[in-house]
């Protein structure tokens, strides 16, 4: 079992055992989910294919599997599944355990606006450096969706994912070489601004940031959906 695929299997575990809990009943959420999943990983895939193709990052195939597929490997490929699961996982669980934590709709405003202006700044600034600009133009899109269609959900997303942040510094720390003696995922110096947090580019986080949004914002919109149907079935 390669590292990669191994620091997948643990990261999801957990999540997948609790998603049975009694009380959370995750599960439910699992129509909504595979959905978004699958629909929000199509741009990142190929995003994802592209950089890889173009060196822009790459993999250390000393901790992968061997298997690949479009030219991604197999473990890669599966990151789009299970850390959008685990982190969609913990929000709802947050969220059901703490149904009044909330940031009101100004800070929220405010927020947003900070990082709309944060993103144009640096899709300006930045456009020399690939990953960089691709991740704030990203980041502004889905900022700005989430701004329009569905503050609420953002007011919530904004105090969780700070949360988030600590599980995924470790997997993603892991990822980037800490502890280990060579990088799982290395990247190129010339596609990205050299800022890391640990061992972990500084645009990893608003790029967690932005996946993580848009399948919450993605799941929202099929969740009501189904409801819809549900409550008035066509007759």
């Amino acid at each position: 079992m390669s590292l990669y695929f191994l620091i997948l299997l643990l990261s999801g575990a957990v999540p997948f055992l609790y998603s049975f809990n009694k009380r959370l009943r995750f599960y439910k959420y699992w129509p909504s989910l595979i959905i978004s999943t699958i629909l929000i990983m199509i741009p990142y895939l190929i995003w994802d294919k592209y950089f890889t193709e173009n060196a822009y990052w790459g993999f250390n195939e000393l901790y992968l599997s061997g298997i690949y597929f479009f030219s991604l490997p197999l473990e890669e490929i599966l990151f789009f599944v299970v850390i959008p699961y685990c982190c969609v996982f913990t929000f709802y669980s947050l969220k059901y355990y703490f149904p009044k934590l909330t940031l009101s709709k100004g800070i929220t405003i405010g927020i947003g606006v900070l990082l709309l202006l944060l993103s144009a700044f640096m899709v300006i600034t930045k456009s020399h450096l690939a990953y960089t600009f691709i991740n704030f133009s990203f980041l502004f899109m889905v900022v700005l969706l989430a701004l329009i269609f569905n503050i609420k959900l953002l007011s919530d997303f904004l105090w969780v994912f700070p949360v988030i942040l600590v599980p995924f510094f470790i997997v993603n720390g892991v990822l980037t070489g800490f502890g280990i003696e060579q990088e799982v995922v290395w990247y190129n110096p010339d596609v990205f601004m050299g800022i890391r947090l640990f061992t972990i580019p500084l645009e990893d986080t608003f790029y967690a940031f932005s996946m993580l949004l848009s399948n919450l914002l993605l799941m929202d919109v099929i969740e009501k959906r189904i409801h819809k149907i549900k409550t008035h079935p066509a007759t």
